[in-house]
């Protein structure tokens, strides 16, 4: 009874796990792929980046254009102040408004402006490289993560036709035992071994379970999804380029390569950039003016009378008042629009700047800006490096997996051949459980390792063919 239920638990496992699989939609490698490109949040990270490099690039290009700008002011002020229309002083509340307009054009500033904007411009191009790596080692993640469900499906696949194999001689020899006519230890041992194989059946759902959640994350999507059973042979085929081919491919046409490569050239016009602070700046100004004040009047002759001076004239001893003609005039206000039109004035010129003293400044900048060449050269250096190490370690691990599974597949057809003997023997009551049960499990392990390998081989197929650019 004790092992009935142990078998029964078991068996149960694979059935739950499927009942919840029910829940999940079917999707190929080619929609796994499009749903990851467009929900892995890692991949929406690197093209943000990339969007800000390109707000960047803008910037940099659109300073090249001149510079206008427009100011306006109103106010009021009281006690003494600066007439803004006739620069007196004057002591009353005034209401005054000012208009500008102001241009700015560089000329020449050493190529500051320009390089700035190709320093920009190649940064943009390097985080372009840097999104289309992130995008393909997404579906280089993808794919392996896809590999390795099918390989846990197939592993799935035999431990159920393990579980059924030892069903079938359990129920015969539970036939015997219970007609008294069989060994009990067989029946006994067939038992623990329907134990064991049902512990694997579960092992190996649980092991589905977990590469179906590590291919979700990558999908990043609500309702989990899983993959269509592969109801083929893996085609095992030796892999036609060598190592070295692979690594010179991967240097032409690898992302990682070109970002390091278009990030060292940025750092080389980050140095020009630095250089243009010891040159001087030639720029071109123009200005256009005018203001407004309530204090200014606009006077009107309105006739002439005659009116007594301060001198005197004598005539004889007798002193005369001195009369003098003086115009008389009316005055009124100036509108807003007209004082805009009558103040209206212009300024044009040339300005240059040129740097004497900085505090050393021009010549730090310009160390650092070599400094970070060199560190894009070592970026480049190592990136090349590393990618010759993984294409190398890829190669050795794919020659190694190939030449296992020719090995497996000659394991499993001598197994298979001896378990088919061994089954025979033991129908036929010539051999006993325990050669029965070791023959099985030689079988059984390597058919195992069999589909391990070949998808171990595929991985690494894949893994090169990523750094050959046909991912």
């Amino acid at each position: 009874m004790k092992y009935k239920i142990i078998c029964y638990f078991f068996l149960s496992l694979p059935i739950l796990v499927f009942s919840q699989n029910e829940k999940r939609s079917v999707h190929t490698l080619a929609e796994c792929i499009a749903l990851a490109l467009k929900n892995n949040l890692e991949l929406k990270q690197s093209l943000l980046a990339a969007k800000t490099r390109d707000i960047y690039f803008k910037q940099n290009k659109n300073a090249l254009l001149p510079t206008l700008n427009g100011n306006y002011t109103m106010g009021i002020s009281n006690g003494r102040s600066i007439d803004p229309f006739t620069n007196a002083f004057v002591n009353e509340a005034l209401s005054f408004s000012n208009v500008g307009l102001g241009l700015d054009a560089t000329i020449f500033n050493g190529f500051r402006l320009i390089n700035s904007w190709k320093q920009a411009k190649l940064n943009l191009e390097a985080a372009e490289m840097e999104t289309e790596t992130a995008k393909q080692t997404l579906i280089l993640n993808v794919t392996l993560r896809y590999l390795q469900v099918l390989n846990s499906q197939d592993l799935i696949k035999l431990a159920k036709a393990s579980v059924a194999s030892t069903q079938v001689q359990l129920d015969r020899l539970k036939a015997l035992y219970e007609e008294e006519t069989g060994n009990p230890a067989e029946y006994r041992d067939l038992q623990g071994q329907m134990a064991a194989d049902a512990s694997s059946l579960a092992e190996s759902e649980n092991m589905l379970e977990t590469e179906i959640l590590n291919l979700n994350s990558l999908l990043n999507v609500e309702e989990e999804v899983t993959v269509a059973s592969l109801n083929q042979k893996l085609a095992i085929e030796a892999y036609p380029y060598t190592a070295n081919e692979v690594y010179l491919q991967a240097l032409d046409v690898f992302p990682s390569i070109k970002a390091s490569d278009l990030s060292l050239k940025a750092a080389e016009k980050g140095i020009a950039v630095a250089r243009a602070q010891y040159i001087p700046e030639i720029s071109l100004f123009a200005n256009l003016n005018t203001n407004y004040s309530s204090a200014a009047r606009l006077f009107n002759e309105t006739g002439t009378s005659i009116v007594e001076t301060d001198d005197f004239v004598t005539i004889g001893s007798q002193n005369f008042q001195v009369m003098t003609e003086q115009s008389n005039f009316n005055s009124e206000e100036i509108s807003y629009n007209a004082q805009f039109d009558n103040n209206l004035n212009s300024s044009l010129g040339v300005a240059v700047t040129v740097p004497i003293f900085n505090g050393f400044r021009a010549k730090n900048t310009v160390a650092l800006e070599k400094i970070k060449k060199e560190e894009a050269q070592t970026v480049l250096e190592k990136t090349k490096r590393d990618l010759q190490q993984a294409v190398k370690q890829s190669y050795n691990t794919m020659q190694t997996a190939f030449a296992r599974y020719k090995l497996l597949q000659a394991q499993v057809a001598a197994y298979s051949e001896s378990f088919r003997i061994n089954e025979i023997r033991f129908n036929n009551g010539v051999s006993n459980s325990v050669e029965y049960i070791i023959s099985k499990n030689n079988l059984e392990s390597a058919q195992i390792n069999l589909a391990n390998v070949g998808y171990e081989y595929l991985l690494r197929v894949k893994v090169l063919e990523y750094y050959r650019g046909n991912i």
